[in-house]
């Protein structure tokens, strides 16, 4: 797909599989914290989640609620949810006109994806969707980069990133986002790591998922030169025990504010 804009990078079938199989299982690992946090103990009736992408999000809410709607504008991120989160149901739309009647959802989540929203439309969706007593959780994390012990991985993840630049424009501060004029409030804001056990393998396949990846092979890099790249440079650093590699995370809960 020579010519590729930053903004259709998720429009790939190549993509989609990535990010289906390839990423590491954080979201389950967050929402475990979140269970915690908001003390559910049986699941409540309705979860949404906002551009769910290939619905790995989307399955880490199963446990959490008896109907899972996960939303996504980007179709062809969807090839693979039969697989990600067979339990799950799927929407194509948008954030900013949610197709669901007012004060139907216990809790909504968007996992990096307001970063691609229009907060003027959406936040007045979210209040006008999120049932009285309802929650909303935006969390996010960070590529992982991080080993304990070592400095080694993110000195690597600095020279992949200077040779696959990421798609543009994602920093948001989600704690500075106009929840009031929408009838919201922030209720609390958690930075914590995650940390994922993975391999060589898995890590080279992770890499593989990331939106620079995609800018350069749709610009004509031969995307077995980028993995074989990877997996040389990589050597020495992971192998085939299991590391710890964290990721920077945080957790936003947002209420009706009255």
């Amino acid at each position: 797909m020579p010519g590729m804009a930053a903004d259709d990078v998720y429009a790939s079938a190549r993509m989609a599989a990535g990010y289906a199989f390839s990423r590491p299982p954080v979201h389950p690992r967050i929402m475990d914290r979140v269970r915690d946090d908001l003390r559910i103990e049986s699941p409540v009736a309705r979860a949404l989640d906002i551009g769910c992408g290939a619905g790995r999000s989307t399955a880490a809410l199963e446990p959490v609620a008896r109907h899972v709607v996960g939303l996504e504008p980007v179709r062809g991120m969807l090839a693979h949810w039969r697989a990600v989160a067979p339990g799950a149901s799927f929407v194509v739309a948008r954030a900013e006109q949610l197709p669901l009647l007012a004060r139907s959802v216990d809790i909504v989540t968007a996992a990096g994806a307001l970063n691609y929203v229009d907060l003027d439309l959406f936040l007045p969706e979210l209040a006008r969707v999120l049932a009285p007593d309802g929650v909303m959780v935006i969390y996010d994390f960070s590529a992982g980069r991080r080993l304990r012990s070592s400095d080694a991985l993110d000195a690597w993840f600095a020279e992949f990133e200077r040779r696959y630049p990421p798609k543009p424009g994602y920093d948001m501060d989600v704690r500075a986002l106009g929840y009031r004029t929408a009838g919201l409030r922030l209720e609390a804001f958690e930075p914590f790591d995650v940390a994922v056990p993975m391999t060589l393998q898995a890590y080279v396949a992770y890499a593989m998922s990331e939106t620079g990846v995609e800018l350069a092979v749709a610009r004509g890099v031969a995307e077995a030169d980028i993995g074989a790249w990877c997996e040389a440079t990589l050597s020495g650093i992971l192998d085939d025990q299991p590391r710890d590699v964290l990721f920077d995370a945080y957790i936003a809960y947002v209420r009706r504010a009255t």
